[in-house]
């Protein structure tokens, strides 16, 4: 019954109006579906509703689907610049009073010392066939093309090699930190295919996660100083080719194995060095922003567990080394001797580890290899894909500066230590220590420029809540949707729902009736 009808009823009988009114739950779906069109915040379908007339309703029908298509459209835009992950760097400043002082590592310019080289080298050639000289003073330009070959076969047959290596007690006359005396065994050693054994001072450890020293321990500013002797006259002839004399110094950090090759500072002895860093931190997002990671691949933990103790953490150059043995391995079945401090490989396709063999340095095999994997995209991504950059890494901006030492009035007391040094002294020193003292020592003191620490942080460009805020936006200016609307929507589906429900509700109870 219309309102009309229900009111002339209730004027000829004494009924109350609201009494003949259909109860609101049996409304019909269509009568639903209107009230919701006409009273919806969405724009367009009110005016649908509402039209007196067909071209009225085209116009709003065909309005509504073009500003639809139009914000569909920069909707997926949205999701797609999303889901591309873009990414900002912010750059921070952060004041950081006490904070973890780097780790400092040392490498004498020589790999080896001449006096405990000199006759296993000879007996080696002499075995060979190459030289039969029994001079143990100095050696040729011709017996030097065969240092490597002699090192070579020593790692071949896994003999110790340390005591070729100077010793930090040979070469480290004092150490302080803070004002305070730190000794030798606070230095850690590793190796370098370039400079031999190396020491490391402040490395973090495995089983001592307080080993790190802080810049303000016993009250100080951060300071480390460091008197190094070079011993010189050791140096094994042709070896350091055009350097006389020198040491290799890295600021780096606590976890990271010092790649003191290509990021070490050459020093010059006869100078006191100043050292002044400062630290910068660099942050990346994890997948799937970035393709970063700091897991350490197997074959690298295999690498690490070698340096006594250190919990060094992953290195994408490092990586990249390993990753490059591995392919060497596989076309010449050893690896190249320039690297011999990455000698463990993973085998393609399995978790096993070998210690793979050096190659000859005259095999072309080697040097044809890492020049393939290096210039061929397709075999560099098949066995360097896991070598992604560092989600985490602190580097330190170094300043230096130097005056000349040592003072005369110090000299004495250097030469007290390169007597009992251990190191077989040079000819004529009672005549020459005065000379050679400023030729072969050097101090170098590191210490911390500034607390204020610099941090680039990879930030996403697109956040979660920037895609609703920017979605909603555009559903809002080209259709008026919000979520005030979606829950329009809901009530006229939980509406319609309700209605056919008691319609199916009505149909069973007839159905039972006329049955009995």
């Amino acid at each position: 019954m219309t309102d009309t009808t229900i009111k002339h009823i209730a004027t000829v009988f004494p009924i109350d109006a609201k009494a003949l009114e259909p109860d609101p739950k049996f409304r019909r779906r269509r009568s639903i579906i209107r009230e919701f069109s006409l009273n919806t915040s969405t724009h367009g379908i009110p005016g649908i509703a509402r039209s007196q007339n067909i071209h009225n309703r085209i116009f709003w029908i065909v309005s509504t689907l073009i500003f639809t298509g139009i914000m569909l459209f920069f909707i997926v835009e949205l999701m797609k610049a999303y889901f591309s992950y873009p990414t900002q760097t912010s750059v921070s400043f952060i004041v950081e009073r006490s904070q973890a002082f780097p780790a400092v590592s040392i490498c004498n310019y020589s790999p080896m010392r001449f006096d405990n080289f000199i006759e296993p080298f000879l007996n080696f050639t002499k075995s060979r066939n190459l030289t039969y000289t029994n001079d143990t003073s100095t050696i040729s330009e011709e017996q030097s093309r065969y240092i490597r070959d002699f090192i070579q076969n020593l790692l071949r047959h896994g003999e110790p090699v340390d005591s070729y290596f100077f010793p930090i007690s040979s070469m480290l006359i004092s150490c302080l930190y803070n004002g305070q005396r730190c000794q030798t065994n606070d230095f850690i050693p590793f190796y370098s295919s370039s400079f031999g054994r190396c020491y490391t001072f402040n490395a973090k450890m495995k089983l001592n996660q307080s080993s790190v020293r802080n810049t303000t321990d016993n009250g100080g500013p951060g300071k480390l100083e460091l008197q190094l002797y070079a011993h010189s006259h050791q140096y094994i002839p042709y070896v350091v080719k055009d350097v006389s004399v020198g040491m290799m110094a890295m600021i780096h950090d606590n976890t990271e194995l010092p790649l003191i090759e290509v990021a070490g500072i050459q020093l010059e002895p006869g100078r006191e060095y100043k050292l002044s860093y400062k630290k910068k931190i660099y942050q990346l997002l994890p997948s799937p922003y970035s393709d970063c990671t700091n897991k350490i691949p197997l074959v690298m933990q295999a690498m690490f567990n070698r340096y006594a103790g250190a919990d060094y953490a992953y290195s994408q150059v490092l990586c990249y080394t390993l990753c490059i043995q591995t392919y060497v391995y596989d076309e010449c079945k050893c690896v190249s001797p320039f690297e011999w401090i990455a000698q463990s490989i993973v085998l393609s396709g399995t978790d096993q580890i070998r210690e793979a063999s050096l190659c000859n340095v005259t095999d072309q095999c080697y040097m044809t290899a890492t020049a393939r994997i290096t210039t061929t995209d397709s075999i560099w991504n098949q066995f360097c894909s896991d070598c992604s950059q560092a989600c985490s890494t602190v580097d330190f901006t170094i300043t230096t500066s130097a005056v000349s030492a040592p003072s005369t009035t110090y000299v004495p007391v250097i030469k007290k230590f390169v007597e009992k040094s251990g190191i077989i002294l040079p000819k004529n020193w009672s005549n020459t220590w005065q000379s050679e003292i400023p030729k072969n020592y050097l101090a170098v003191d590191i210490v911390c420029e500034t607390t204020r620490v610099e941090t680039y942080t990879q930030d996403a460009s697109i956040s979660g809540v920037d895609l609703l805020s920017n979605v909603g936006g555009h559903t809002g200016l080209w259709i008026g949707i919000s979520f005030l609307s979606i829950m329009e929507l809901v009530e006229m589906l939980y509406r319609l729902i309700r209605y056919d429900y008691y319609i199916l509700k009505e149909k069973i109870r007839r159905r039972n009736q006329e049955q009995s």
